[in-house]
């Protein structure tokens, strides 16, 4: 089976391409409990794990965040800034103590439109997590709400 397409950066861009993007790349840490951002906040950076856990969470009325899903090492943490009106969809906090690499999302978005190889090859590897997110969602949901589940194990 071949690994996910949020196994990482490391294997969904050619050479030059990441090479090129981790040249914008900044090294950050996040203690545990520290939110990255929140639902339909503006969505100006996005991150790549190298240690610890991020948690992305839904805002549900009247009751805690719900966790969608748990991020760890080289996953990709938000990809709202690609897509107008780039806002936030979900939120997310470090789960454990977490060190990234931080992206400013203008300045990759005027990379991309610069060289536009590049681009499609950052929006191919962003929307390819996007749909591998989005799959994983669908089967939880059929676990949880399905009468025989989904009957896949993911």
């Amino acid at each position: 089976m071949n690994a996910p397409p949020t196994a990482g950066m490391l294997r969904a861009l050619p050479a030059g391409h990441r090479h090129r993007l981790m040249g914008f790349a900044r090294e950050v840490s996040f203690p545990q409990g520290a939110r990255l951002f929140e639902e339909g906040q503006r969505a100006d950076r996005f991150w790549i794990i190298r240690t610890g856990t991020v948690a992305l969470d839904m805002h549900v009325p009247g009751r805690r965040a719900a966790v969608i899903e748990t991020l760890g090492h080289n996953e990709l943490i938000g990809w709202s800034w690609l897509f107008a009106p780039h806002a936030w969809h979900l939120g997310a906090e470090a789960t454990s103590p977490v060190r990234a690499y931080e992206f400013d999302a203008a300045a990759i978005r005027s990379l991309c439109q610069y060289d536009p190889a590049l681009g499609q090859s950052v929006a191919q590897w962003v929307g390819d997590v996007l749909a591998h997110r989005l799959r994983s969602a669908r089967i939880r949901l059929l676990d949880l709400y399905a009468p025989y589940g989904s009957g896949s194990l993911l």
